[in-house]
């Protein structure tokens, strides 16, 4: 039987991960062993940081909500625990906004937190 070298697959697989590694500097964009550790590195990091920015962001909301909470004379834990016991369904990014862009309705929130339930 004869051999099978597969050569235009191979060339087609090679220039896929060259193009990914379009960017890089040095052998890493140039040299297909080099780029290949590259852009696995790289494509790990990539999917890390997405789950990265969920938390972020999320710790970002608190910082925001609770400085603007503490503005009101509240804590933040208080004040989410008040405002789920009231059954106001909003999300932290929502609340966050609300502090930034909507200084009374957000004072309305920090206001039914206070009013004993």
């Amino acid at each position: 039987m004869p051999r099978v070298k597969g050569g235009p697959q191979t060339r087609r697989r090679r220039k896929k991960r060259l193009k990914l590694a379009k960017g890089q500097y040095g052998a890493r964009s140039r040299l297909f062993r080099t780029a290949t550790e590259s852009v696995d590195k790289g494509q790990g990091y990539a999917y890390r940081g997405r789950r990265h920015r969920k938390r972020d962001f999320r710790r970002l909301w608190i910082a925001r909500i609770s400085a603007a909470v503490q503005a009101h004379g509240l804590s933040y834990s208080r004040f989410i625990h008040a405002l789920s016991v009231a059954g106001v369904v909003l999300n932290r990014k929502t609340l966050s906004e609300m502090a930034i862009h909507d200084p009374d309705g957000f004072k309305s929130l920090t206001d039914l937190a206070k009013s004993p339930a």
